[in-house]
């Protein structure tokens, strides 16, 4: 390749810059540092005589442009590109902000935390909304109700986790009832373990328990499920060939929530129950016969009514807040991660939440 040159050439009060040879990084030699000499005014700067063009040459030329204030002309298709590609290459890099003053960081962060929940609840408040109007949609069309979808979701949701839930209750049972029991010896009253274990596992623990491990097992599996669905655009192709992800992905996750939680709840009351049993006769010498009719004189069937009032609702903030956060998903794969966390957070705070509202209920009207 020819070594690349330039010449000035003067057209009335301006020049003109004539670049020929090769204007590669190989064959540029000095002539970046000659045009960087070159004072104004120049007209233009012809590139007609030029052989060949590559980035480092494209940006020099168009360095030297925008110094001189002179238009490039007589440039091939190609080069017209690359002069356009590193138009932006002079741009300033955007200076990295100061670090701010500790108390005002943490005020901005509590800040972006408080303005995240609002918008948070305000798009569950939607998406609640959205879930009831679909709910009536089913109602009134029973044709579009998804049998088979809702089934494999109740082995998903219910069938599949009756090991996980039964072994974690019975040990909470066992759990109860000693440190119950190491208490209440301090009084000789050993036998009021019954009480703690029947009371605490059918009014709270029972189906509090249990709405923790469906979100973290479930929740975060639906919110995985329909973010990866929203990545790969799924969910849109459904949207384009007028299928609604509402009444096909959302509703029959929600409703295997809603049904399956109650039965969860009442299977890992018992479980915890038998668990405590256990240890009643193992370390307190409180033979089963004996602990399941005390349990019968001190366990109210209220009780029972509030843990099975309290799973249903329970599956619906779960399914929820999973459906809800996978449907949120843009981006990238990491998406999914952060969004899968957010699910099983939210589901398990908003359990607690409505758990503490349900106690405060329930006691003033009476059921204590």
């Amino acid at each position: 390749m020819t070594k690349a040159d330039f010449t000035e050439i003067s057209e009335g009060e301006s020049r003109a810059i004539v670049l020929t040879g090769s204007l590669s990084l190989s064959c540029l030699g000095d002539v970046p540092n000659r045009l960087d000499r070159v004072d104004g005014p120049v007209a233009r700067i012809d590139l007609s005589g030029a052989e060949h063009i590559d980035t480092v040459g494209a940006w020099i030329v168009r360095r030297t442009a925008e110094r001189l204030d002179a238009e490039v002309v007589g440039a091939n298709a190609d080069a017209g590109r690359l002069l356009d590609v590193v138009s932006g290459f002079e741009e300033p890099a955007s200076r990295a902000e100061k670090p701010q003053i500790a108390p005002l960081r943490i005020l901005a962060q509590v800040g972006d935390a408080v303005v995240t929940t609002g918008q948070t609840l305000y798009g569950l408040v939607g998406f609640l909304g959205a879930v009831l109007i679909s709910a009536w949609t089913l109602i009134r069309h029973p044709s579009r109700f998804r049998v088979n979808a809702v089934v494999q979701r109740f082995e998903v949701v219910g069938v599949a986790a009756l090991g996980i839930i039964g072994l974690m209750s019975f040990l909470i049972g066992v759990v109860i009832a000693q440190q119950g029991s190491v208490q209440l010896e301090q009084f000789g009253m050993e036998v009021l373990t019954i009480n703690l274990v029947g009371r605490l596992t059918f009014r709270e623990l029972g189906v509090l328990m249990t709405a923790i491990m469906v979100a973290g097992r479930s929740g975060s599996a639906f919110a995985a499920q329909l973010g990866t669905m929203q990545l790969n655009e799924e969910v849109d192709a459904m949207r384009t060939i007028g299928v609604a992800p509402m009444e096909a992905l959302v509703m029959p996750r929600i409703i295997a929530a809603v049904v399956m939680m109650p039965l969860l709840g009442f299977y890992a009351s018992i479980c915890s129950i038998i668990g405590g049993g256990f240890l009643c006769a193992i370390a307190l010498d409180i033979p089963p016969v004996t602990f399941v009719q005390r349990l019968r004189e001190v366990v109210p069937l209220t009780d029972i009514w509030i843990g099975l009032i309290k799973a249903p609702v329970f599956g619906l903030i779960i399914g929820m807040a999973g459906c809800f956060q996978g449907l949120q998903v843009r981006g990238n794969a990491e998406e999914v991660g952060l969004r899968t966390t957010a699910a099983v957070v939210q589901a398990i705070f908003l359990v607690i939440v409505i758990d503490s509202v349900f106690a405060v209920f329930f006691t003033w009207i009476g059921w204590k």
